[in-house]
């Protein structure tokens, strides 16, 4: 039987309701991804940085608990059917910067930027206390590497889709 977007919004509706955020693919996907796909794992097994996992239903997702993409294509090169589209953006979604960020409560961190290769985040000097974050969303590729080094789990990835998901 195949899926409808509306057994694809209610996944979601309960995928939040544990916690969970909206599924995240790979890079250059979209969301007929799930149409396309094999679920050979290829991509994953080829992911220098590993931040494809198994996701529900075999398919890929990606996480940037750990690392962020470097947007190596790696994925792209290792995957025989036709899912990735690398005339499009990598990401949909871009990095938002939360209020429970350590640098809005005025503790000195620069992690995000440190890990930022794409320089969409920068610290604009305070007079009299710690920098403030200022995020470039035209610079973020979405990438996650901010989200990966953040001590306070205070940057999130967001899209307009996304934020219809959830």
């Amino acid at each position: 039987m195949p899926r409808t977007d509306n057994n694809k919004t209610r996944r979601q509706f309960f995928r939040s309701l544990g916690g969970h955020g909206p599924i995240q693919r790979p890079p250059w996907t979209d969301r007929d991804f799930t149409d396309q796909c094999v679920r050979c794992a290829a991509c994953i097994e080829a992911c220098p940085e590993r931040v494809l996992f198994h996701g529900g239903g075999g398919y890929p997702e990606i996480r940037f608990d750990q690392e962020g993409c470097t947007l190596c294509r790696a994925c792209v090169d290792a995957c025989d059917e036709d899912v990735f589209d690398t005339r499009r953006p990598a990401f949909a979604w871009r990095a938002r910067i939360e209020n429970h960020c350590l640098a809005l409560a005025e503790i000195h961190c620069q992690s995000c930027q440190d890990a930022c290769d794409w320089q969409a985040i920068t610290f604009s000097p305070q007079l009299g206390r710690p920098p403030t974050p200022r995020l470039n969303r035209e610079a973020c590729t979405g990438c996650g590497a901010c989200q990966a080094q953040c001590p306070n789990h205070a940057i999130t990835m967001t899209s307009e889709e996304m934020a219809h998901a959830e």
